[in-house]
């Protein structure tokens, strides 16, 4: 009966696509609509194939669903290479603005793939990582199978449709035009239907768990996706101006408008990419050290302290704007209290390898997992100095900014994706090793040094382009034109394009490591079950 229902809702959603294709209003919209059609006919006759099937053995024994888990994997490793590359290619964009040629204006020209680079690697990047991650680790925490039977599957591939969409919808044009909430509004009613959906699935499991205790990693992860829920429905709360039309009109307007576009940005970065990674920190490091966390008690108190400021934060990057001053006052206040209680989470991280500090030099994963940590404590430094009113007043529109988000992004998201990838592919392939080891310290060195050129390019650059806006003669006029301190940034900008290069260069080496891994490494011996004796 289930499966005929589902039958039923996708011919629905397909014919309804395909007719909102057809009184499309705008270009995106009507493109969206047909691979809505597509997604939908493929499922319908994919579910047709297996009506009346029987579940496969592995669905009814297997102690957890790895599945989804494995196709995370797969999918956070293509959309990262998707997210390096097209990041690479319009940093060369802005290096050398002849690669912006005639016949890609409107479609591969920066400004269009500019959304296209930041919602590849933050959300289809980042947000694979994180939901497979959250999936794994809360049902080895918990001790029990996924919650929602195929609940967690619909999370995925809803998942991969929502990314599908918004790059279609970016290349064509179709955008909000906020920062890391380009979507439009289509688009973010889909991401509502999928997240809720991934809330229940993680607050399922944690409700049946077998093990009394909640680890800390769950709180973490529970509190990416609860607030992450409320910052996407209130920042992107919009009217349609059609039906049939990916174009809508905010509900906030002026300076309200910023406001709360830099309360979600702000806490996008504090939940989606510090939270949430910070859950997968608190349960990879201690299993890939073999270590228990260095103090349960100061996870703990790093949690509840960094949640509850880092909401407040948002204000400082409106600092001399239409924003009231005790708006912006409160953000820097909070911004730089936050500085303790993440650099409390870093000494935790790091000081999980007491006893076991002999690992850096034999084991590259590890390596990667404690790069990424301090990674976290140099950003969540420069973040709260940033936030300072005189210090902003430099840094503000310039690339030291460029700088302090890269540095975060690839040291310490990227970083600790990599080695929570290579921690799982062997165990979920059931495999004996990772292909190579020499392989991950060679991704080790070239992403590190990508992104020490990456990060000091552009605060050589920012810096530079903020002193040469404010300089004056004697006289009170500026110096400067806005072409001058163009032509300036050149060299840095080759510099950062050759850094993103390397980034992209270990990615790649990382997948040719995991795919043989995958396909050439033996399988685990498994060990004969004890049988009494006669």
């Amino acid at each position: 009966m289930w499966e005929y229902l589902k039958l039923i809702v996708l011919a629905v959603v397909a014919v309804g696509a395909a007719i909102a294709a057809n009184y499309a209003h705008d270009l995106p919209y009507m493109v969206n609509a047909v691979v809505v059609m597509l997604a939908a006919a493929i499922t319908f006759l994919w579910t047709l194939r297996h009506v009346g099937d029987p579940p496969s053995l592995a669905d009814v024994s297997a102690n957890y669903n790895d599945g989804v888990v494995k196709a995370g994997v797969i999918a956070t490793t293509f959309w990262g290479i998707v997210g390096f590359l097209v990041g690479v290619v319009i940093a060369f964009q802005l290096a050398f603005p002849e690669l912006n040629p005639a016949w890609s204006q409107g479609i591969l020209n920066f400004g269009r793939l500019r959304p296209l680079h930041t919602s590849a690697v933050i959300f289809a990047f980042g947000g694979n990582a994180l939901i497979m991650s959250s999936f794994y680790i809360v049902q080895r925490t918990s001790a029990v199978r996924l919650w929602g039977g195929n609940l967690g599957w619909f999370v995925f591939w809803g998942w991969q449709l929502m990314i599908v969409l918004a790059a279609t919808s970016y290349v064509l044009g179709g955008t909000q035009g906020k920062e890391y909430a380009e979507t439009v509004w289509y688009i973010d009613l889909w991401i509502t239907v999928v997240w809720v959906a991934f809330l229940l699935t993680f607050l399922g499991t944690l409700m049946s768990r077998k093990e009394p205790h909640i680890y800390v990693a769950n709180w973490f992860l529970l509190s990416m996706i609860v607030t992450v829920a409320m910052l996407h429905v209130v920042n992107n709360a919009a009217i349609p101006v059609s039906l049939f039309s990916s174009q809508s009109v905010p509900v906030y307007s002026g300076v309200q408008d910023a406001m709360v576009q830099w309360w979600y940005g702000h806490n996008a970065v504090g939940f989606f990419l510090t939270a949430g990674f910070l859950g997968m920190m608190y349960y990879f490091v201690p299993k890939q050290a073999e270590r228990p966390i260095y103090s349960y008690k100061l996870s703990i108190i790093h949690f509840w302290a960094l949640i509850f400021l880092y909401i407040w934060a948002g204000p400082h990057h409106l600092h001399y704007t239409a924003l009231p001053d005790w708006a912006s006052t409160l953000g820097m206040v909070f911004s730089v209290m936050l500085w303790m209680p993440s650099w409390g989470g870093m000494i935790n991280g790091l000081m999980t390898l007491s006893g076991a500090w002999d690992k850096l030099r034999t084991d590259p994963i590890i390596r990667m997992m404690v790069v990424s940590i301090g990674f976290y404590g140099m950003s969540t430094f420069e973040g709260p100095m940033m936030s300072i009113r005189a210090v902003n007043s430099l840094s503000h529109y310039t690339d030291w900014t460029i700088g302090h988000v890269h540095s975060g992004a690839l040291g310490w998201n990227g970083m600790i994706t990599f080695g929570v990838l290579y921690f799982l592919t062997p165990r979920l392939w059931n495999r004996e090793r990772l292909y190579s080891l020499q392989l991950v310290s060679w991704h080790f060195w070239l992403a590190t040094i990508g992104i020490v050129l990456y990060a000091s390019s552009m605060w050589v650059t920012g810096i530079m382009e903020g002193l040469m806006w404010r300089e004056v003669d004697a006289n009170g006029f500026l110096v400067n034109a806005f072409a001058d301190t163009v032509a300036a940034k050149f060299p840095m900008y080759v510099v950062r394009a050759l850094g993103g290069t390397l980034f992209l260069a270990g990615a790649l080496i990382m997948c040719y490591n995991l795919w043989k891994t995958v396909t050439s490494v033996d399988r685990k011996s498994t060990a004969p079950s004890a049988v009494p004796a006669e």
